[in-house]
C-alpha cells in the first residue's frame, strides 16, 4: 500500500498520521474531488496462513463500512468511501484536525477540562448520539479515545461501525479466565459485563463514565485491576463528581449520575430525553461558573469494593494503562490519535542483548505487524474460536523465529500460545511437544525458575493429563508447586493455582482422599487471598464439590455444588458458563441421591436456559438434555427416555462426530432405553455399535470399551444367548487382568 501512494488511482497517501493494531491511517489527497481525506487502511493477515480470519475480517469491514458511510451528523466521523485495494480493505473518511478527549487528558497531565468545555462536550456528544441512535446504531465501544474535539471546537464520534467490527471479528479483549466480555472496562455498561441485551442505553451509560472522566480528571472506577473496574460498574454507587471537584455545576453533576444508574431503565430514556434535560438546566443556571482550586495531582480515592476483586488482569483507560496478560492494542484509536503498539505482549522481560545470537535487527513495523497478530490470535481463542486461533498463532511463531530466532521471548510466547491451542483442540500430543520446545526456551534463557518458564511447565502436566499419564502429571506438578513455594511463597496465586492443578490430578490417580483434602485447603487459602466469592476460589470449591461425589459423599457435594452456583450467579452472572456448569452438577448430584425428579426439573431449566445463551445445537446444550433423558429413565419414564436419547445421539452425531466420546455415551443410552423397555435385539446392535467405535478409538482394553462388551453380554444373557455371553464375559474378563498386570 505504501510503496503504490495511490489507491484505485484516487486517493494518494501523503503522510502517515497513526498506525495500531487494526491497520494505520493515512492523511491523504483524494485526486477526483481534490480534497484532503484520512485512509484508514486495515493490515493484511497473510492469506496463507490466515484465509479465514481474512475472511470474516473482509465480510464484516464490508458490512460495518456501509452502517458508517450512511451516518450523516455534524457530530459523527464522515464516511467517504471504502473498498478493497491489492488485498488491503481501506476506508476514506474526512480529516479531522484535532485532539481525541484522552489526548487532551494526557497533555493537561490528567487535570480534568475546564467546566465549560466539559459541558459543551457532552451537549454535543448528546446531539450526536440522539441522531445515531434514531438510525438504529449503537456504537458500544464510546471511550475518550473515540471522540474527537476539533481545532474548532466541534466535537465528533469516531469509528462508528469499526468499534462494531472490532467486536464482531474478536478484537475485543476478555478478561482472563471469566469469559466476561470486555470492550474498555473503565468504560463499560452493566449489562455489557453481565452479557445481557445491549441497546442505546449502554451508550449512555459510556458517556456517563467519559463525562465523569474528563470533568474529574479520574474514570468513575478508577482501578488498576480490570476485575475491579467491572465490579465497579456493576455493583458500586460511584463517587458523586463535585467531592472530586467542587466546581462541577449540581445540575451537571445529577446529569453524570442519571447516566451512571445501573439499569437502563433508570438511565436518561435517551440521547434526546439527555439533551433536553441539559438544555433546561442551562436557562436555568448562571452563565458564568467559578473556577476552583487547580488539583496538583489527579484525585485519588480509596476504592470501596470487596477484597476479592483485587489481584486480578488490570485494565485500560484514557490514562493508557497497558494490560498485563494480553495487552491488546487500542483498535479503535480516533483518527489523528497517536496509535501505539507494544513488541512484548506478554510483558515478560526480554533476553539480554549480549546473551541473544547476533541477527539484523527487525524493522519495527513488522514487528508491530506480529504483535497485532498475536494478539488477534489471543481474542479468537477467548471466542473459543481455537482452530482459528492456532492459524494465527503458528503463522506468527515461524515468522518470529525467522526474525528473532527461536529462544526470543516473542518466539516461545507464540509458541506457547500455539501449544495452548492444539490442547483445547484435542491434540494433546502435539500440544505436549510445542510446550516441550517452549520450557526447553525459556529455560535457556530465563531459568529453570522463571514463573513463564514455569507457566509452560503446568501447561506440560496439564497436557498430561489430557494423554491419561496422571503420574507424569503428578511428578511435573510437584515439581513446578516446589519451584513456585521457593520462589513466590505458600499462598501466592500462581502457587495455589498450583496446588488446584495437583488436586485435580489426584484425584485422576483415584487418591480421593487425598484430592478432596488438598482442595479443600487451596479453597481455604483462596478464600483467604482472594475472598471467599473470587472466581479462582470457586473453581476449586467446585473440585472440592467433585471429590466429594467422588467419594460418594453426595449430600455434601449437593450442598457445595449448590452454594457455588449461587455465588457464580452473583459474581459473573446467571448465564455465564461456570454458573451453569454449577448447576448441572446438582443435577448430577440430585440424582445421584435418588432425587430424579428435583433432577429432571432443573435439567429442564438448564436446557432452556442454555438453548438461550448458546443455541440448541452447542455441545452443552445436549450435555444438559443428556442429563434430562437420562432422569426419564430414572423415572421409568422410558418411551420419553429414548426419544430424548435418540433426538440428543443424532444431534451430537451431526455437531461433535460419530466417534466422538458424547456422541457415544448418548448412543449407549439409546441401548439402555431400548433394553428397558424389552427390545434386547435392539438394544443388543446399539451396544455393539458402541463398543466397535470405542475399540476403533480408544483401543480394545480401556475401560470404556470394556464396559460396553459387558453391555453386549448382559443382552445376550436377556437374548438367552447363555453360552455366548460367558464368552464374552471371559474375554472381558481376560483384558482386564491383563491391563491390570500392565499397569503394575
Amino acid at each position: 500500500m505504501a510503496e503504490s501512494r495511490l489507491i484505485q488511482g484516487r486517493y494518494r497517501l501523503l503522510e502517515l498520521i497513526g498506525r495500531g493494531g487494526m491497520g494505520e491511517v493515512w492523511r491523504a489527497h483524494d485526486e477526483s474531488l481534490g480534497r484532503r481525506v484520512a485512509v484508514k487502511c486495515l493490515k493484511p493477515m497473510g492469506a496463507q496462513h490466515d484465509q479465514s480470519f481474512t475472511r470474516v475480517l473482509r465480510e464484516r469491514f464490508r458490512r460495518e463500512a456501509r452502517v458508517a458511510a450512511a451516518l450523516q451528523h455534524r457530530g459523527v466521523t464522515v464516511v467517504h468511501d471504502f473498498g478493497e485495494y491489492e488485498g488491503v480493505l481501506y476506508l476514506v473518511m474526512e480529516l479531522l484536525e484535532g485532539r481525541n478527549l484522552s489526548q487532551l487528558l494526557e497533555e493537561n497531565k490528567q487535570h480534568p477540562l475546564p467546566v465549560a468545555d466539559v459541558v459543551d462536550i457532552a451537549e454535543q456528544v448528546a446531539d450526536a448520539l440522539a441522531y445515531t441512535h434514531e438510525q438504529g446504531i449503537v456504537h458500544r465501544d464510546l471511550k475518550p479515545a473515540n471522540i474527537m474535539r476539533l481545532t474548532d471546537g466541534a466535537v465528533k464520534i469516531c469509528d462508528f461501525g469499526i468499534a462494531r467490527l472490532a467486536a464482531d471479528i474478536g478484537f475485543t479483549s476478555k478478561l482472563t479466565g471469566t469469559g466476561i466480555a470486555m470492550g474498555t472496562p473503565h468504560y463499560m455498561s452493566p449489562e455489557q459485563i453481565s452479557g445481557d441485551h445491549v441497546d442505546h442505553r449502554s451508550d449512555l451509560y459510556s458517556l456517563g463514565c467519559v463525562l465523569y472522566e474528563i470533568a474529574t480528571g479520574v474514570p468513575p472506577f478508577d482501578h488498576d485491576d480490570a476485575w475491579a473496574v467491572l465490579v465497579g460498574h456493576r455493583d458500586t454507587v460511584p463517587e458523586p463528581p463535585r467531592t472530586l471537584r467542587a466546581e462541577i455545576p449540581e445540575f451537571f453533576q445529577r446529569i453524570v449520575l442519571d447516566l451512571l444508574a445501573k439499569t437502563p431503565e433508570d438511565r436518561p430514556a435517551d440521547a434526546k430525553d439527555l439533551r433536553r434535560r441539559m438544555g433546561a438546566a442551562h436557562q436555568g443556571r448562571a452563565h458564568t461558573v467559578l473556577p476552583g482550586p487547580r488539583p496538583e495531582q489527579p484525585p485519588s480515592r480509596e476504592p470501596r469494593l470487596p477484597s476479592w476483586t483485587r489481584g486480578m488482569t488490570t485494565g485500560q483507560k484514557a490514562t493508557g494503562t497497558s494490560i498485563a496478560r494480553p495487552a491488546l492494542p487500542d483498535h479503535t484509536a480516533g483518527l489523528t490519535s497517536e496509535w501505539t503498539t507494544n513488541t512484548d505482549p506478554r510483558g515478560g522481560p526480554l533476553v539480554p542483548a549480549q546473551s541473544r545470537p547476533e541477527r539484523p535487527t527487525p524493522p519495527p513495523e513488522l514487528l508491530a505487524v506480529l504483535t497485532s497478530r498475536h494478539n488477534a490470535g489471543l481474542s479468537l481463542g477467548r471466542l473459543g474460536r481455537w482452530e482459528e486461533a492456532g492459524e494465527v498463532h503458528r503463522a506468527v511463531a515461524v515468522e518470529r523465529e525467522h526474525v528473532l530466532g527461536p529462544d526470543h521471548p516473542d518466539t516461545l510466547a507464540s509458541r506457547y500460545e500455539v501449544g495452548f491451542t492444539l490442547s483445547r483442540t484435542g491434540r494433546a500430543a502435539d500440544a505436549l511437544r510445542e510446550f516441550g520446545k517452549v520450557v526447553d526456551g525459556r529455560e535457556r534463557t530465563m531459568g529453570a525458575d522463571h514463573p513463564e518458564t514455569l507457566a509452560a511447565r503446568q501447561e506440560m502436566a496439564y497436557v498430561l493429563g489430557q494423554l491419561g499419564r496422571h503420574f507424569e502429571a503428578h511428578q511435573v506438578y510437584a515439581s513446578v508447586l516446589d519451584s513456585r513455594e521457593r520462589t513466590m511463597g505458600h499462598e501466592h496465586p500462581d502457587t495455589l493455582r498450583c496446588r488446584h492443578n495437583l488436586a485435580f490430578n489426584l484425584s485422576r490417580l483415584g487418591r480421593l482422599e487425598d484430592s478432596y483434602q488438598m482442595a479443600y485447603e487451596v479453597a481455604a487459602a483462596r478464600a483467604r487471598v482472594l475472598g471467599a466469592g473470587h472466581p479462582d476460589t470457586l473453581v476449586t470449591r467446585y473440585e472440592v464439590a467433585y471429590a466429594l461425589g467422588q467419594l460418594g459423599r453426595w449430600m455434601e457435594a449437593l450442598q457445595t455444588y449448590r452454594e457455588v452456583a449461587v455465588a457464580r450467579a452473583q459474581a459473573l452472572g446467571a448465564d455465564h458458563p461456570d454458573t451453569l456448569a454449577a448447576r448441572y452438577e446438582v443435577g448430577i448430584s440430585l440424582g445421584r441421591l435418588g432425587r430424579s425428579a428435583e433432577a429432571l426439573e432443573l435439567y429442564r431449566d438448564l436446557v432452556d436456559d442454555r438453548t438461550r445463551v448458546h443455541g440448541p445445537a452447542d455441545p452443552e446444550t445436549l450435555r444438559a438434555r443428556h442429563g434430562l433423558g437420562v432422569n426419564l429413565g430414572r423415572l421409568a419414564r422410558w418411551e420419553e427416555a429414548l426419544v430424548e436419547s435418540r433426538d440428543v445421539c443424532a444431534l451430537r452425531e451431526r455437531v461433535l462426530g460419530s466417534e466422538h466420546p458424547d456422541t457415544l455415551i448418548s448412543r449407549r443410552e439409546v441401548a439402555v432405553g431400548l433394553g428397558w423397555l424389552g427390545r434386547w435385539a435392539d438394544a443388543l446392535a446399539v451396544y455393539g455399535q458402541v463398543a466397535q467405535a470405542r475399540e476403533r478409538v480408544l483401543g480394545s482394553d480401556h475401560p470404556d470399551a470394556l464396559a460396553s462388551r459387558n453391555d453386549e453380554a448382559h443382552c445376550l444373557e436377556q437374548l438367552g444367548r447363555h453360552a455366548e455371553a460367558v464368552e464374552l464375559y471371559r474375554r472381558v474378563a481376560a483384558l482386564r487382568q491383563q491391563r491390570g498386570a500392565q499397569g503394575r
